[in-house]
């Protein structure tokens, strides 16, 4: 089964006909549960049980829960610290990483309890059901709900938290789907990077299709990803004119970048300066869910040496 997925939106809702949660910063699961038997699955179907031998205690009733699995840094979620565990399947790896950085399952759907299908009940109902399960552990838990989503809002907003979504009391659980009934608002973080190279778009020979940007430090150049929404239309060419010029034949960057990234890119020098928002560094050190939102003139590369880009 696939989870239920939020669209995003563009106003929180109000009224008593919605209940707001925290967005967290990790990775979608859902845990099958039962007397002998625990299952861990991805977004994507695939088995992760093995990862995360912490939630293996979640094993006896029979459940079906949704919820994120949440590593910490310094008490706020953070997606690199869960980066480095994420693909780590060797068991002596995994037990260390758990020690080193462990997760907390927090838990906010039931789908299933004692062999009751409850995707077709309301979400008001399922929550019922989920708050009277006791998942109070150390690596699980059910995160609170709030009636006020503006207020959450504004101060997910001033924790560093990645957001809000809210949900409709009455939707159902809907497997696979992407619902308006659950709406999310990301803080999406405005930042500034060096263009260090570009790349024509995929079939093209003349269209620019993404930007390939880096973070100056006291030991050169690093990558932090390839930008490639919010270029299109008249943005394109009018990047790409101001990139042509400043070719040069190899990478800026400090280290060698992964072939995917470095095929067809064409170098430029490190002197444009661009703002992208973004969900900001996830795994690898790049940029989540990048967006250009314009040059900036104000600035140079040499002006963002020393400067934090999280």
């Amino acid at each position: 089964m696939r989870p239920m997925l939020a669209t995003r939106g563009a106003l929180v809702p109000t009224g008593s006909g919605w209940t707001h949660e925290v967005k967290w910063d990790g990775m979608r699961i859902l845990a099958d549960i039962g007397p002998d038997r625990l299952r861990l699955t991805s977004r994507n179907e695939n088995d992760v049980t093995a990862g995360y031998p912490e939630l293996h205690g979640l094993a006896g009733r029979d459940l079906l829960l949704d919820g994120e699995v949440v590593a910490f840094e310094d008490g706020r979620p953070s997606f690199g610290a869960l980066a480095e565990r994420m693909h780590v399947r060797d068991v002596r790896r995994v037990a260390r990483l758990a020690e080193r950085r462990p997760v907390v399952y927090l838990v906010f759907d039931v789908l299933r309890c004692d062999g009751r299908d409850l995707t077709t009940e309301p979400l008001s109902r399922r929550r019922e059901v989920l708050e009277g399960l006791g998942l109070d552990g150390v690596s699980w838990q059910v995160p609170g709900v709030y009636d006020d989503g503006a207020m959450l809002l504004e101060a997910t907003r001033a924790q560093g938290l990645e957001g809000v979504v809210s949900k409709r009391l009455s939707s159902r659980y809907e497997p696979g789907s992407r619902s308006a009934h659950w709406l999310k608002f990301p803080h999406r973080l405005r930042t500034s990077w060096v263009v260090c190279g570009w790349r024509f778009e995929t079939d093209s020979d003349h269209r620019l299709g993404a930007l390939l940007v880096g973070e100056p430090t006291a030991d050169g150049m690093v990558f932090r990803g390839r930008v490639g929404s919010g270029i299109a239309g008249k943005v394109g060419p009018l990047l790409k004119s101001l990139l042509e010029p400043l070719a040069r034949p190899t990478s800026p960057f400090r280290d060698p970048l992964p072939r995917e990234d470095a095929r067809g890119t064409q170098w430029v020098e490190p002197r444009v300066v661009v703002d992208v928002e973004s969900l900001g560094i996830g795994a690898q050190g790049r940029l989540r869910q990048p967006s250009f939102r314009g040059v900036r003139d104000d600035l140079e590369a040499g002006d963002l040496l020393g400067r934090q880009q999280t």
